[in-house]
């Protein structure tokens, strides 16, 4: 038996170089980031590991890169993450990680997470 998913939108929701972020349920207090990059989808819960539960990255809406595109941002602290692997790679969490949100993609090109990301989601608010 499969784990209950939760559809977070279209592959064509998310162009390539883009990320946005998505609620894993309505009202839910973290959204997960997805990012396309490559053609490979990756995605991570919307909290920066610099303060305990984390902060929101987003100075904007969807605003989850830096300015290059090259790196996922928190805006907030001016950290700089790996898109394919969430490691940080500069800024005041140097060494720590993104948590990384397991997608799954249909053969329609839905895109969904695990409905314990929601619970996390939760707790972690």
């Amino acid at each position: 038996m499969s784990a209950v998913q939760l559809r977070l939108c279209h592959r064509d929701d998310i162009p390539e170089g883009t990320a946005r972020g998505f609620p894993p349920l309505p009202g839910a207090p973290r959204n997960v980031i997805v990012v396309n990059r490559g053609g490979r989808l990756h995605g991570y819960m919307d909290a920066c590991p610099h303060y305990r539960g984390g902060t929101p990255m987003a100075w904007r809406r969807d605003a989850y890169l830096n300015g290059e595109g090259t790196h996922i941002a928190c805006h907030a602290h001016g950290a700089l993450f790996e898109i394919e692997t969430g490691a940080c790679v500069s800024g005041p969490c140097l060494g720590r990680n993104l948590t990384r949100v397991p997608l799954t993609e249909a053969e329609d090109g839905s895109i969904s997470v695990p409905a314990q990301v929601a619970g996390r989601a939760a707790r972690e608010g």
